[in-house]
């Protein structure tokens, strides 16, 4: 059974923590037989992921290569950390072919000198893992699949197909046959060719629905268990004012990430060449989904209302895998190896630079424990490390007291509490630490003149009086 708290709570730290929930009214009335009433669970805290994503602007990282078809990678398409980092516990799934199913490589101490590896297949995987576009890890000890299949039965008959839950536990996931239908905890049916997945909370996911271009909200509910196969106290609910193409040769992928905190949910759309996002705590159900279904759960959806936008319209050429830090988004591009690093502190969402990876054919990427970006490549069959070198251009980090406005900004900059006398000439500065030219400071709250700056992100710097400060223009 879940439940959800009027009052949200707050760790006063990392590590574990003792988590005690105790009924004050049982349906309206006190309980008759209190000695049943508490319970208690841990809590585990981990440190945040570091956002170092700026470091890659700045510096061209190192690409490491950390395993191959020598580790039983096979067409990888996407890639996911285990929730609690301190285990450094990477998954990595296989497309493989559709008479088999899809595989998963489990990476122990990913990266590390004593990293070892498990490759998986579940005996069902042809109809549960069947083409696999994304993996998606939970926050409860369950992971999700996407099968880019349309019909998982592969019998020619209705489109059958949709996330599918396991066990990260490497000693259920296919490793036993629990039941007639392997390992699996459950699936839903009504998002064919599904293009990729993120988790919310629980056993709740987010699925783009390659056939119909639709995003499709799954929430498995209550799992069945292993290798059984009831699904109706799943609620779905169908999100479609959108056109997302898949990839028409039904290789490339169209993966999506979650920023749980803000709930926005960022959607690459491979055929549109574009980015878009949706405010998944927005809208509300207006009915009856008309698409399918082919089995009864307690709840299929159509839904309205909601916000949703398209924020990158231009500068991708086959977009595939997605990944969010904070106010950084990360897009990687399938046709040329680049990874395109987006600023969502401005609107429209401003490009800050790429990570030229020089290794065409990625799909899936995931920002790591300590904030490094990864990377799957379908065509050569690896997983990639990007490192960041050491910085030795200009660090971004403004004085608290010194602000720039308007951000951002299409022709004038104002400066306010820098303490830097008027007359002052200040470099203007791209994110390679590049002087591009000089502007006389006339002072705080005068505008300076910035009208031939192309549109990017800068750096104001006086030599030591202040630290640099960042300037975004964009038209």
């Amino acid at each position: 059974m879940r439940f959800e708290h009027p009052v949200e709570w707050t760790a006063t730290g990392t590590g574990m923590h003792a988590v005690s929930i105790t009924p004050s009214l049982v349906n309206g009335n006190p309980d008759g037989n209190s000695a049943n009433d508490l319970a208690t669970f841990g809590v585990k805290v981990l440190a945040p992921v570091p956002n170092i994503i700026d470091q890659y602007v700045q510096v061209a990282p190192q690409v490491t290569v950390i395993a191959d078809s020598d580790q039983d990678l096979l067409v990888p398409r996407d890639l996911d950390f285990h929730p609690d980092l301190e285990r450094n516990e990477l998954w990595v799934i296989n497309k493989d072919v559709a008479s088999t199913g899809g595989s998963t490589v489990t990476f122990f101490q990913a990266g590390e000198p004593d990293m070892s590896f498990m490759w998986r297949r579940d005996p069902n995987a042809w109809h549960f893992m069947s083409l696999p576009t994304g993996i998606a890890m939970g926050d409860n000890g369950f992971f999700a699949t996407c099968p880019g299949i349309f019909d998982a039965n592969q019998n020619g008959g209705d489109p059958f197909t949709g996330p599918s839950l396991w066990s990260a536990d490497t000693a259920i996931y296919a490793d036993v046959i629990y039941g007639p239908l392997g390992s699996h905890f459950d699936m839903l049916h009504v998002t064919p060719n599904s293009q990729g997945i993120a988790h919310e909370r629980w056993n709740r996911y987010w699925v783009v629905d390659g056939f119909n271009g639709d995003i499709v909200m799954n929430d498995f509910a209550q799992d069945h268990g292993p290798g059984n196969s009831w699904h109706g106290d799943a609620i779905i609910r169908r999100y479609s004012d959108f056109a997302i193409t898949k990839d028409p040769a039904d290789h490339i992928v169209s993966h999506t990430a979650l920023d749980k905190a803000t709930g926005m949910l960022y959607v690459v759309d491979h055929g549109g060449q574009r980015v878009l996002a949706l405010d998944t705590r927005s809208g509300s159900v207006v009915g009856q989904a008309t698409y399918g279904p082919w089995e009864t759960y307690v709840e299929y959806s159509q839904m309205t209302g909601y916000d949703w936008a398209e924020i990158v319209s231009s500068g991708l050429v086959e977009p595939a895998g997605i990944d969010v830090l904070g106010d950084r988004l990360l897009v990687s591009d399938h046709a040329t190896g680049d990874i395109v690093i987006y600023d969502l502190t401005v609107n429209p969402v401003a490009e800050l630079g790429r990570i030229v990876t020089g290794s065409p054919g990625i799909m899936g990427i995931r920002i790591g424990p300590d904030g490094r970006v990864w990377a799957v490549n379908a065509t050569t069959h690896q997983l990639l490390r990007m490192d960041p070198q050491t910085v030795t251009a200009v660090q971004a980090n403004a004085a608290p007291q010194a602000r720039v406005s308007p951000v951002p900004t299409a022709d004038q900059l104002m400066v306010t509490g820098s303490g830097i006398r008027p007359g002052t000439v200040l470099a203007v500065l791209d994110m390679a630490g590049r002087c591009l030219r000089d502007i006389v400071f006339p002072g705080d709250g005068r505008p300076m003149d910035v009208a031939g700056l192309a549109d990017g992100t800068y750096l104001l710097r006086s030599g030591v009086e202040m630290p640099h400060l960042r300037f975004v223009i964009q038209r």
